[in-house]
């Protein structure tokens, strides 16, 4: 028997190390170019060496402004004798001359801008202010309420208020709060029924659409049983709401009518949130020639550059090791930043233009030609890793002559072709079916078989369960509930 003892090997191998500057260049990808302006602003605000290049445009102007108010932009000393500007001033914009691809974001690639628009900007817009809905039933409540306790109690409902204009809270649990009958809570909730926009501080639908009703002096019996099954309505089943109500189909029909006419989010209308609309990050543009033009988009690419002017004052000042250290840390971190972002404008137009390449036939001819596309088949043409062409198609958008899509979009399962030619793309599909849909006749519903099979002849081989999915992505109601609805408006 051997003994077991102790001893050294030597063996090779590879290993993939991420360092952390490779995790901040993946990251960096995947961010939007809201994410990435604030990402770019915290990098700023930590390294003193990098400077915005709108920030530095500025002070080159500064540092410009009074030479050009002399003679012929030369400075002159006491004697009267003309002396040459300081070149010192220029330190940063030589740097950008000269050494470009280290020291600034300068992709070398065509990007489009579109012109600002600053119309709107001064003090008119501020002249007048936007009414909340809390404000709007608070300035209701003054007016119609004068005891302090009430007041009290429709202040806190008013608190309780939603985006929709519903009071969700409990009549007991406010009650408990307040230490206050729920007699009161419920006189108070009838005060505020009668304040503008009508239906508002509902605590439910039927209240809401009631209140609405009862304010046009159309809330009668007949109408109170409608509102206790709305969901009869919603499902189209107006025999049995005839029979409930009992009126007639004619009736039952115009008081559908109307209560589709009336507002279920009262409160809507005092939303006053600033929409904010998609930045694409790449434009497309059609040539003379009838062919494509990829440009990235100016706006949202932060430019960013190494302030050389503050390195040399600081680094002659500079004796500590351990300064150094810092600086030359700093000066290797701004480098990487501005090369990351380089790379990152790169592959973004890479990527964008395959899908472009890739895509042709959609943005020509429509939504009908948009054929399957996968992550591996653009990673291929641009020999890139699937996970960073996944990373930059994430949160990035393409303004087209079709309308602006996220770079996604133009990623799609296939869906086989009965003739064994090439696929169709899932979003093709789902356009098709909604056609279908859209043009049937009353008389005439197609089920999720029919569906199917008019697909079929049309060379699409799709099953009814994939018919009846897409159908419920697109939310469309079934056939039978399609039926009812389009029978009721008859």
């Amino acid at each position: 028997m051997s003994a077991v003892v102790p001893r050294l090997e030597m063996r090779q191998g590879q290993s993939l190390v991420m360092t952390q500057q490779l995790q901040q260049s993946i990251k960096l990808l995947q961010l939007s170019s809201i994410e990435l302006a604030e990402f770019v602003a915290e990098e700023l605000e930590k390294n003193p060496l990098l400077t915005a290049e709108d920030q530095e445009s500025e002070r080159q102007d500064e540092d410009a402004a009074p030479a050009e108010t002399e003679a012929g932009g030369e400075v002159q000393d006491d004697s009267g004798e003309p002396q040459a500007a300081d070149k010192a001033d220029n330190d940063t914009q030589e740097w950008q001359e000269t050494e470009s691809d280290e020291g600034a974001f300068e992709p070398r690639i065509r990007t489009h801008s579109e012109p600002s628009d600053e119309e709107g900007s001064g003090f008119e817009s501020y002249a007048t202010s936007e009414v909340t809905l809390r404000d709007a039933l608070l300035d209701q409540l003054n007016v119609e309420v004068t005891d302090p306790i009430k007041r009290i109690i429709g202040q806190h409902l008013i608190d309780l208020v939603d985006e929709s204009g519903y009071i969700k809270e409990d009549t007991g649990a406010i009650a408990k709060l307040l230490d206050c009958d729920a007699e009161m809570i419920d006189a108070t909730f009838a005060l505020l029924h009668t304040f503008d926009p009508p239906g508002v501080c509902a605590r439910s639908l039927s209240e809401c659409l009631a209140i609405q009703l009862r304010d046009r002096n159309r809330l009668d019996p007949a109408m109170e049983k409608l509102l206790g099954h709305l969901d009869l309505m919603a499902k189209g089943d107006l025999e049995a709401l005839r029979k409930i109500c009992d009126v007639d189909a004619e009736d039952i029909r115009e008081m559908c009518a109307e209560i589709r006419s009336l507002n279920p989010r009262p409160g809507s209308g005092f939303q006053h949130e600033a929409v904010q609309a998609i930045e694409p990050d790449v434009f497309l543009k059609r040539t003379k020639g009838g062919g494509w033009q990829v440009e990235l988009n100016s706006n949202v690419l932060p430019r960013v550059l190494i302030n050389r002017r503050y390195l040399a004052q600081i680094s002659s000042k500079t004796r500590d090791k351990q300064e150094k250290k810092y600086l030359s840390d700093q000066m290797a971190s701004a480098n990487w930043l501005i090369k990351a972002l380089d790379q990152r404008a790169q592959t973004i137009i890479k990527v964008s233009t395959e899908i472009v390449a890739q895509q042709d036939a959609f943005f020509r001819q429509g939504i009908r030609y948009l054929r399957p596309l996968t992550l591996r088949e653009v990673a291929a043409a641009v020999e890139l890793h699937e996970s960073t062409v996944s990373r930059v198609t994430t949160a990035k958008y393409m303004a087209t002559p079709r309308g602006t899509y996220e770079l996604k979009y133009f990623f799609n399962a296939s869906i086989q072709n009965a003739d064994g030619g090439e696929g169709y793309s899932n979003k093709t599909v789902q356009f098709l079916i909604k056609e279908l849909v859209d043009q049937e006749k009353p008389n005439a519903i197609l089920s999720d078989d029919t569906i199917a099979e008019q697909l079929k002849n049309r060379g699409i081989d799709v099953a009814r369960r994939t018919v009846a999915k897409y159908r419920d992505l697109m939310r469309i109601p079934s056939s039978s509930t399609r039926r009812r609805e389009k029978a009721a408006k008859v």
